[in-house]
Parts: C-alpha cells; structure tokens; sequence
C-alpha cells in the first residue's frame, strides 16, 4: 500500500545537524538561550530537514475542502453551498488565505477532495487540484462516514498533491475548508484521545446552545454505531472522518518522509495530524502546531500529541490562516540562526567566566 511505502520512509531527526545548529545558537551574539522558542524552531527544524543552517524560502500551503453528511443533523450554522462558493473565493485570491498566504510568500494550493459540487472548468484553470473521492461523506450520525477504501484512497490522494505541487517546498502548511467538519474532527478526538464528546465539542461557525447540543448529541451517535477500529487510525477516519482531513494526513505523511516541516493550521487540520499520528508516532517530530483554535478540542488534541502551539490569536476559521502565520515565525527563527553574526565574527565580548 502506498501509505505503508511513505510511512517507512519517515525516519528520525538528524541528531548531527541538530547539534551543530545548537552549538551555533549558542555562539550567536545573545545570551544564552535568550530568543527561546525562536531558538528551538531552527535547531528542530535543522533536524528535519538534515541541514544544520536550514533556510526557508519556498512556502506552500494546502487548503483541502471537502463536503460533510452530518450537516443533516443541523450541526453548523451555514448552509453546505458556503464550500464551493469558498474555493471559488480561494481561487479568486480573495479569501483570508490568499491575503495572510501573499503576506508571507506562501502559495496556496486549493484542492477538491470530496466537495459536493461539480466545479465549473473555470476553476480548474485557475488552479484547482481536482482530486475528488466522492461528493461529501455519509452522515456519521448514521452511519460510516465512507468505505475503508475511500479513506485510503484521500490519504493517498494528499500523498499525490504534496509529492506533485510540493516536493521542492522548504515548508508546507497544511489547511481546511467544509462546512460541518469542525463535527467529525471532535468525534475523531473524542475517540482517540478518549475524552468525554462535552470536553472536545465546540461551537464551529457559532452555532447557539441548542445547535451545540445538537452537535454532541450526533457525535455520540456516531461513536456508538460506528464503533471504530482503536488499533486502525484508517478505520477511524473511514467511521468518523472527512476526505479533506483525510487529504491533511497524506499530507503530513509525506512531509515528513521527505524531511519536510509541516505546520498544522486548527482543530481540523488537527485532527488530521491525530490520525498521522496514530499511523506513524514519530510524524510528531516533523509536526509544527501554528496556533490554539478556540475551537474545545484543539487543546485535548495537542496534549495527545505533545505539541506546543506557537500562538494563541483566537483564531477559529481554518483555511490554513494559522499554518501562514506561523509559516513566518519559523522563517524568522532560521533567520536568525543563519544571519545573525557569532560573538567570533561581531567581536562582541563574550559573557564573563
């Protein structure tokens, strides 16, 4: 299977590169230890990529859209039209995506992987990725969200769109868009970090009290006729999950295989991650979380995980926005180990013995 080929590549960080960019910080002229996180991002990022002075240039990122049958259950407050007119304002360049991604450098790749729509040739032309496994998911209240071959086949579909848009990229970020998903990502973290729904359900796109409990209520549902796989992370995503985080996962798998950093975005690129992580653990070493959502369960999933996000701006929209931010922090964080001169080189007096 061509997830278990990607899976073998995925190897430990370069102790090596790690520790020259290490003694490099150390040598820079600051105290020791003084731009904290900044510090750890350049060495972390040193160990993946294999090279001890790592430079970040081209940035990518991947927002993956996907359409939701649980919205049957009256769980998000806008109508499942919101996706496709959202890749279309992604595509236009014009939605808060493009203007953070132009911001930083970034390209955006805006990919169909299961939208419920049928895309106009226009769009293609202006770049959408067309790797659609299905029109939306089944309602996981009800039901398996789609076929074990189907989660396979988005998994091995975000492989695809990251191994032929971005091989070459230092950096990929990866985002969301699907209106409900904020629905199957708190069952996925329900189920495997084993919190209560209550604890890991929130609010989405502002649903009012009701349209919450409504939420939860159709989360246990699905956990109790599903009744996913614990030793299968593809069960899990094929019982309770979407093509777009399906999508995600490929994605975070083969960066990592390729020494890649990828930046998680929100809840629900993070609910990917919790699904690569369960394939292969030591995908967390590759894994870069940008910030905390307000969405509940970002913070349950990160535990899980041991991630530490960078920021906390109360963001909760998805799309990638978090991943673009955070893109410039590790940016920075190699500029710093690359440009700024040693003690040696600035003849600056070193700190007294």
């Amino acid at each position: 299977m061509r997830i278990e080929e990607v899976i073998k590549k995925i190897a430990p960080l370069d102790d090596d590169a790690m520790k020259e960019a290490q003694r490099r910080q150390d040598s820079l002229i600051k105290p020791l230890g003084a731009l904290g996180q900044l510090e750890e991002l350049s060495i972390m990022v040193a160990g993946i990529t294999g090279n001890p002075r790592p430079a970040i240039e081209k940035k990518m990122i991947v927002t993956m859209a996907g359409d939701h049958g649980v919205i049957e259950e009256d769980v998000s407050a806008y109508p499942r039209e919101v996706t496709p007119q959202m890749v279309y304002g992604f595509l236009s360049g014009r939605a808060a995506i493009n203007v953070l991604a132009r911001h930083v450098g970034a390209e955006v790749v805006v990919v169909d992987m299961g939208v419920a729509h049928d895309f106009e040739a226009t769009a293609f032309e202006q770049g959408l990725i067309n790797k659609k496994v299905g029109y939306g998911t089944n309602n996981i209240a009800k039901g398996a969200a789609m076929g074990y071959n189907d989660a396979v086949r988005s998994i091995e579909a975000g492989i695809e769109v990251f191994e032929e848009f971005c091989s070459d990229a230092d950096i990929v970020g990866v985002g969301d868009m699907g209106i409900g998903n904020t629905t199957p990502s708190s069952a996925i973290a329900a189920f495997i970090t084993g919190r209560p729904v209550e604890e890991v359900t929130g609010r989405g796109t502002g649903v009012d009290d009701s349209g919450l409990q409504r939420k939860i209520n159709a989360i246990k549902r699905a956990l109790e006729v599903n009744k996913p796989r614990r030793d299968d992370a593809i069960d899990v995503l094929a019982k309770l999950g979407g093509f777009e985080i399906g999508g995600m996962v490929g994605v975070i798998l083969a960066a990592a295989a390729k020494r890649t950093p990828v930046v998680i975005d929100g809840f629900i690129s993070g609910a990917a991650a919790l699904i690569a992580y369960e394939l292969m653990p030591q995908v967390k070493n590759y894994l870069i979380a940008s910030h905390r959502s307000v969405e509940k369960g970002h913070d349950a999933i990160y535990e899980y995980i041991g991630l530490k996000p960078l920021f906390d701006l109360r963001m909760r929209l998805g799309e990638g926005t978090g991943a673009a931010l955070a893109i410039s922090i590790v940016e920075a964080a190699c500029k710093i180990l690359n440009e700024m001169a040693t003690f040696e080189e600035a003849g600056v007096s070193k700190k007294k013995e």
